[in-house]
């Protein structure tokens, strides 16, 4: 299944500049591959770094984490009386800088499901290079 910017939209509650995922390009029970496509014009790049642009660390983990909220909200009932918060963040590393003109490719899939939260295991690519990865828990809390 696919979904576009609407359809993200109608679940997350990011908003620009904080809305890091434009598509998702699959997903099933278990497993989804949101894209971010990163773009000169992101406000972070006028100060990370002037002449050398990269995109900070912490957003691709944001964006990782936005595709995986994507997935959680996705796979309960009534998800637009809940929220997906950030819990935790374990052996997240980055292989590679992010710059302008990427697109993003994330994996996310569930490790770990309850009513009350969710473990998921996240790799971002380049093209077929990991850049990023680590895992992931979000706490499912009422809005």
């Amino acid at each position: 299944m696919k979904y576009d910017i609407h359809d993200i939209m109608k679940l997350l509650p990011h908003r620009y500049p904080f809305l890091l995922v434009d598509k998702i390009i699959s997903m099933d029970e278990d497993t989804v591959v949101g894209i971010k496509n990163v773009t000169i014009n992101e406000p972070f790049f006028q100060g990370h770094f002037p002449g050398e642009p990269v995109m900070p660390g912490v957003l691709i983990v944001e964006s990782m984490a936005q595709t995986g909220g994507f997935l959680l909200l996705h796979s309960i009932e009534h998800p637009e009386k809940k929220l997906a918060y950030f819990g935790k963040i374990d052996g997240v590393r980055f292989r590679k800088p992010v710059k302008p003109g990427d697109v993003l490719r994330h994996e996310v899939k569930k490790i770990r499901m309850s009513e009350k939260y969710c473990v998921m295991d996240a790799k971002t690519y380049v093209e077929d290079t990991l850049v990023a990865e680590g895992r992931l828990t979000a706490f499912i809390v009422d809005r």
